[in-house]
């Protein structure tokens, strides 16, 4: 591990609020996934199952009826509440985010994208939850085919320093496009950059053989290089996006000053500390199932070590191995 990564795990550990007796249910993280259609259960579980395994309080899932009868039998430890639709439904987008932006005000964090499909009244909605997610200043974490409506609508995110983007290389290249950047053969450093810069200054982890992470100042452009596991099988970026999740809840905690807290960073380097602790607890969960599963390994072997990966590289503060 280089003394930069320590320095920054370090940091990280300082938002891990302690637990105290004076906190009650809730306190420690509410963090919700909007994703799960009709064809796609297994992404939206995988990212709320990391948000609890690291440590949130309360985990819900906001999906299709079709995907909520699902999910609820995978684990009775996520609420999920059957609240999206997809087309054909006679609603309108408005009417069916109402319920969705209820519950904002009893949120903490909001991750949007893990099987929510391309489907038009599902993007609509969506896009309706986050512009009341913005103006209620709640961070956002998007992925996947919410990525596909950043895309199409930029206007969305830009400018709005509480949200964190999860793109690949495939889904990086299209948003470098849609904001009319050239990144051809630059999705490094530079790349990443300026992706966050077009964006407003919004925090882009870049996934790849390393993790960049940026929201376009050299102050805040660094890298996740923590040894991964070699198999690419499909969710375990949702493993990334339920970290980040209960990471930015715990941020809250940390600026509320909830617990007597160490040092004095502020919005902007925590939020980039979220992201990189997401991303270093998921290299490391897919390093140690890669050990352990080789080329079987699947998404679901990444949610059973979320909790080793934290006592390993973060852990409680009298037990961290740093």
């Amino acid at each position: 591990m280089s003394p930069a990564t320590k320095e920054l795990l370090q940091k990280v550990r300082m938002m891990v609020p302690p637990m105290l007796e004076k906190f009650h249910k809730g306190m420690l993280g509410r963090v919700a996934v909007i994703g799960g259609s009709e064809n796609y259960t297994g992404a939206p579980y995988f990212s709320a199952m990391a948000s609890a395994r690291l440590g949130a309080d309360l985990s819900h899932v906001i999906c299709t009826p079709p995907a909520a009868n699902v999910i609820k039998t995978y684990s009775p430890n996520l609420m999920v509440h059957p609240l999206m639709r997809e087309n054909p439904y006679h609603a309108t987008p408005s009417t069916l985010a109402t319920p969705v932006i209820a519950m904002l005000a009893h949120l903490h964090s909001l991750v949007i994208g893990p099987g929510l499909g391309r489907d038009d009244l599902m993007q609509d909605t969506v896009a309706e939850v986050i512009s009341a997610a913005r103006e209620r200043k709640i961070p956002l974490v998007l992925d996947a085919d919410a990525l596909w409506l950043v895309q199409r609508r930029p206007e969305l995110v830009k400018g709005y320093k509480e949200c964190v983007l999860t793109p690949n290389v495939v889904e990086f290249g299209r948003l470098a496009q849609a904001v009319g950047l050239d990144t051809e053969g630059d999705t490094g450093k530079e790349g990443c950059k300026a992706l966050a810069n077009a964006l407003g200054g919004v925090m882009v982890v870049r996934k790849g053989g390393v993790d960049w992470i940026s929201d376009g100042t050299d102050e805040r452009t660094i890298t996740s290089e923590g040894e991964g596991g070699r198999k690419r099988s499909g969710g375990q970026g949702d493993t990334l996006t339920g970290s980040i999740g209960t990471l930015l809840a715990w941020r809250n905690m940390y600026l509320d000053k909830s617990w007597d807290t160490e040092g004095n960073m502020g919005r902007e380097e925590t939020l980039m500390l979220a992201a990189f602790g997401g991303s270093a607890i998921t290299r490391e969960c897919s390093r140690l199932a890669f050990i352990e599963r080789g080329r079987s390994l699947q998404a679901s072997d990444l949610t059973d070590k979320v909790p080793v990966a934290f006592e390993t590289l973060i852990g409680e503060k009298e037990e961290s191995k740093l």
